[in-house]
């Protein structure tokens, strides 16, 4: 929770941050919110309309958004997976502009593109930054891969003929600290420039973050910031399928209607999907507790754990 939100008068709502932001960067994203109006979506998106600083704390006055989160809205699963699937649809038609690319990431103080010229750049030193952060928390849970030879550019490369015993086991505590993140990050670079104009990212498409009305027509997006940013839909696309149940029982069967429903319907390749998942993954898993021991944490590493996604990563168990 970035900050807390009051309901004004005439229509209006009042955010008051909690996260240490700035009045300048509230200014950044409220130029953002206006770039981002200007793509005529088809729903409403927040519309800041002052930006103001006392007693140290910062408020941002927007424009009250219509409609009911979704996760609150009682209606069945094909409702809530088609409104996913709109509202990743309707960003993949923006076209992003420097505002996009000059928001930080998952709470960094440089813009997500600063010093990079691509999204697959661009992305690869957000997921190396933030898997580097995490490593000791990371280190636990992964130390069952192992890089498998002949894997692809980035694997880690076991123990030659007659190595010292030492080094061996040195070397094997290292495979499991760094296959995933070495494979990822290799998978990501390969990766080609987006074909066509770089999209607005959310970042955060999930059921509270949709706004609908009584017959579950999408009529807001919320809580624009987390990992917005300029780059490929298909990564909106990826995480989108996961976050639309992510502890329920029948979450896993949700992920996979909406992997394939982004496959077959707006064409973006499985295995692309995946990656982002895993990039996402690991640029996450400590976002909210650096000694990984909340539900967000398991929930990342339990993807990276699933068999499609270890032999997409080229990776091997112990």
């Amino acid at each position: 929770m970035e900050g807390t939100v009051y309901r004004l008068a005439d229509g209006l709502v009042g955010k008051v941050w909690s996260n240490g932001r700035t009045a300048a960067e509230a200014r950044r994203f409220a130029a953002f919110h206006a770039e981002l109006a200007a793509q005529r979506l088809p729903f409403a998106t927040p519309e800041p309309v002052a930006v103001r600083e006392r007693d140290g704390l910062v408020v941002t006055v927007e424009r009250e958004l219509p409609g009911v989160p979704l996760s609150e809205a009682g209606l069945g699963p094909a409702v809530g997976h088609a409104a996913v699937v709109e509202v990743v649809t309707a960003l993949g038609a923006t076209t992003a502009g420097p505002a996009a690319r000059s928001l930080p990431a998952l709470g960094e103080a440089v813009p997500l593109w600063a010093g990079h010229s691509s999204w697959p750049e661009a992305l690869a030193a957000l997921v190396e930054r933030r898997a580097a952060a995490g490593r000791p928390a990371l280190a636990r849970a992964l130390s069952w891969a192992t890089a498998r030879p002949g894997a692809g550019a980035g694997s880690v490369a076991g123990p030659g003929p007659g190595a010292d015993p030492g080094a061996d086991a040195a070397s094997d505590r290292r495979a499991g600290q760094d296959a995933v993140p070495a494979s990822v990050l290799a998978r990501l670079r390969a990766l080609p420039p987006v074909d066509g104009p770089a999209r607005v990212l959310h970042g955060d498409i999930c059921p509270p973050n949709i706004l609908v009305d009584n017959d579950g027509r999408v009529v807001g997006l919320l809580d624009w910031g987390f990992l917005s940013t300029a780059g490929d839909n298909a990564f909106d696309a990826a995480t989108a399928a996961g976050f639309f149940d992510m502890y329920g029982p029948e979450a896993r069967e949700h992920d996979e209607a909406l992997l394939a429903t982004m496959t077959e319907r707006l064409g973006y390749a499985r295995e692309t999907l995946l990656l982002y998942r895993a990039a996402y993954s690991l640029a996450t898993a400590t976002v909210y507790s650096s000694a990984g021991d909340d539900g967000h944490f398991a929930w990342c590493v339990d993807f990276l754990q699933r068999p499609e996604v270890r032999e997409l990563l080229g990776l091997g168990t112990r």
